[in-house]
């Protein structure tokens, strides 16, 4: 635990709809983390959010009546100096980006999704530069800074900075908090009282066993009594007599590689209607921004959670609070894998249930790894590994050698046309690529 009273936070992507969730933990948080200084960064393509944001965040202090600092800046470096944390919420394009990762695959014929496929790869090899920018930042002026991650492909982003600075990093993702609260709700019990096992990597992951007030639960999970669906993927159900030979549960991005044909048609007739998620999404935070504008709100609003993407920022302040308290509780974290998996490199970033300590994360090894889902694994990390060099180098041969060895991917040609068309769509975010 700090010795010293206050605590400052500095959020990248601080003009980011998810924000005032973010503003809200640290607030109900105080008593147990007492936050002097909370920065929020973002660009001056931005600013006119982070303004908008900015201002809701103070109006929620003010509210508090709590002594929590909030600063407004296009200056990273102000915001870093001195800092205990650094969140990363960024995507580097905005969503015109998203858009352009979603539209051009499924006309391919292709999965066209901002964290799986080409346009996970899109996304990483655009941000990955940036955040290893950010990451030189941190070297310099906040040596000992932790930097909490749950900018997308988030085990990726992640592995990147463990790979390729000094950082003290982990990733997170909302998917597990949202199991969990799922978990805990369908068994009307209360979230600590219930312990899902995730195997796997961020947005490849396995849940093996589910413990609900100390008794196993996996066997109804697999009988089809109860399914957990995110706001960004089709809702398509699972075959039960798959997952239950599986014996796991899948999470919901898995939909994208075992039932491949009913997702892309999904997307297709998306497309052709009301637009893919990122057409959904600007929409949505049209209308969130409109609220937030209103210098009468002075909490977070309840549409928030119709974003796709809610309880990140609650999984940041735990997080959060558990290192700077050394609260030693389980959560679920992006950390390297080490030994945990014999058949990934130590180095790869993982999706584990971890005892969070003052001194950071400790990996849980599994009680069970199913044979069923290690190819898959395996072939997944060998892309991202892969892609995350690619971005590191902006090599094109790299790049195409990730795309053609993810599986959703069909051939060596329609990877060659993806790659040379999404390069050219995101030209002005990948210089390396056209130096």
């Amino acid at each position: 635990m700090k010795d010293r009273k206050g605590i400052k936070i500095a959020v990248i992507g601080g003009g980011s709809s998810y924000t005032p969730e973010l503003v809200e933990g640290l607030i109900q948080g105080y008593e147990e983390m007492p936050v002097s200084e909370l920065w929020l960064v973002d660009i001056e393509e931005g600013r006119e959010k982070l303004e908008i944001v900015g201002n809701l965040a103070k109006r929620m202090v003010r509210k508090s009546g709590l002594p929590i600092q909030i600063e407004l800046t296009l200056d990273r470096r102000e915001a870093i100096q001195g800092a205990d944390y650094v969140t990363t919420q960024m995507r580097v394009g905005q969503l015109e980006a998203r858009k352009r990762d979603e539209h051009i695959p499924i006309k391919h014929d292709v999965i066209g999704q901002e964290t799986t496929g080409p346009g996970g790869m899109f996304k990483a090899l655009r941000t990955i530069p940036v955040i290893l920018d950010i990451c030189r930042d941190i070297e310099e002026l906040a040596p000992n800074a932790w930097m909490l991650n749950f900018t997308n492909p988030a085990g990726m982003i992640t592995e990147a900075v463990m790979k390729y600075s000094q950082v003290k990093t982990v990733g997170l993702c909302n998917s597990p908090i949202n199991f969990k609260k799922s978990l805990a709700e369908a068994y009307g019990t209360s979230e600590h009282q219930v312990l899902p096992e995730f195997v796997g990597i961020n947005h490849l992951h396995w849940v093996t066993s589910a413990l609900v007030n100390g008794k196993e639960r996996m066997p109804e999970l697999l009988a089809g009594k109860g399914e957990y669906n995110a706001k960004n993927v089709p809702t398509l159900g699972w075959d039960l007599e798959f997952l239950q030979s599986l014996h796991a549960v899948p999470t919901y991005y898995l939909k994208y590689y075992y039932m491949t044909n009913e997702m892309l048609q999904e997307e297709k007739e998306a497309l052709e209607n009301n637009g893919t998620r990122a057409d959904v999404v600007r929409r949505v935070e049209k209308e969130l921004f409109q609220l937030y504008a209103d210098e009468s709100l002075q909490e977070k609003p309840k549409q928030l959670e119709q974003r796709g993407g809610a309880y990140y920022s609650e999984a940041a302040v735990q997080l959060m609070k558990s290192l700077y308290l050394g609260r030693n509780d389980i959560q679920t974290l992006n950390v390297p894998n080490g030994a945990i998996y014999d058949f990934l490199p130590e180095d790869a970033s993982i999706e584990i249930n971890c005892v969070v300590t003052a001194a950071g994360p400790v990996p849980l090894k599994p009680m069970h790894v199913p044979e069923t889902i290690k190819g898959l694994l395996h072939a997944v990390k060998t892309y991202e590994s892969l892609a995350i060099d690619a971005a590191v180098s902006g090599d094109r041969g790299l790049a195409l050698q990730a795309l053609v060895h993810h599986p959703l991917v069909p051939s060596v040609t329609v990877a060659k046309v993806l790659l040379e068309e999404l390069l050219e769509a995101h030209k002005p975010y990948l210089p390396k690529f056209f130096a």
